[in-house]
C-alpha cells in the first residue's frame, strides 16, 4: 500500500466525487476544501483514526503542508508508525485513504506535482459519454444489433483494404505499361473489373458506416 500514490481526480463534472462519496459512504468520510480554516485538522484525524479524506476543488498547486501525506513520510517512533502534518508529528494509521478532486477541465499541474500523484481524468465528454450508453444499452437490449455491428465494423475494414489493394495494382500496371495504354488488353481488363469492384465496395461502406 505504501508504494500506491493517493488519486488527484480531474472532476469538472463530480463524478468521481459521487464515486468516493458512495465507495467510503460506510466506512466514513470527511470531506474537506484547501479554502477552509481547519482542513489540516480533519486531514489529521483522517491519519490517526485511519478515515478517509476526500480534499475537494483543489487547483493547479497543492498546499505544501499535504507533501509528506503524498510522500507518505512516515517514520517510527517509540514503536509507533509516525508522520508530520503541519506542525505535528502523530501515529499514522494504515487504514487512512486519501483522496483529491479538482473542477479544472485540463489542469496544469508542474511534473513535481504530477509525481507525487496519481492523476485520474473522470472528465467525459457529452458525445463521449452518449456513445458509451448507447453501446451498453444496445449490448444490453439488442445483442442482435451489437453483434451486426462488430460484424459491419469488421465487413468495412476488409472492404477498404480490397479497394485499396485494387488501387495498387492498377498503379502497378499503369507505371510498368509500355506503348500505348489502349492496347494492353490485360490493364483495360483489370479496370474495367476495378470499376465495378471498386463503385461495389464504395456502396457497401457508404450503407455500412451510415448503419454504424
Amino acid at each position: 500500500a505504501n508504494a500506491r500514490r493517493w488519486p488527484l481526480m480531474i472532476d469538472p463534472q463530480g463524478q468521481a466525487n459521487k464515486w468516493v462519496k458512495n465507495m467510503e459512504r460506510e466506512h466514513g468520510l470527511d470531506v474537506v476544501k484547501l479554502s477552509e480554516k481547519d482542513f489540516l485538522r480533519t486531514l489529521e484525524n483522517g491519519v490517526r483514526f485511519g478515515r478517509a479524506v476526500l480534499l475537494e476543488n483543489i487547483g493547479e498547486t497543492l498546499d505544501a503542508a499535504l507533501e509528506p501525506i503524498l510522500l507518505k513520510q512516515t517514520f517510527k517512533q517509540g514503536g509507533s508508525i509516525m508522520i508530520k502534518v503541519g506542525e505535528n508529528v502523530i501515529p499514522y494509521h494504515q487504514d487512512f485513504r486519501f483522496y483529491m478532486t479538482t473542477k479544472y477541465r485540463n489542469p496544469h499541474y508542474a511534473p513535481e506535482v504530477s509525481v507525487k500523484v496519481s492523476l485520474l481524468n473522470f472528465f467525459v465528454t457529452m458525445e463521449g459519454l452518449e456513445e458509451q450508453l448507447l453501446g451498453i444499452t444496445v449490448t444490453e437490449e439488442r445483442p442482435d444489433l451489437s453483434e451486426a455491428k462488430n460484424q459491419l465494423v469488421v465487413n468495412n475494414a476488409k472492404m477498404k483494404k480490397e479497394l485499396k489493394e485494387i488501387e495498387d495494382k492498377i498503379l502497378f500496371m499503369l507505371s510498368n505499361s509500355q506503348g500505348n495504354i489502349l492496347d494492353d488488353e490485360e490493364l483495360i481488363n483489370t479496370l474495367a473489373q476495378s470499376k465495378v469492384t471498386s463503385n461495389d465496395i464504395q456502396e457497401k461502406v457508404a450503407i455500412a458506416e451510415k448503419t454504424e
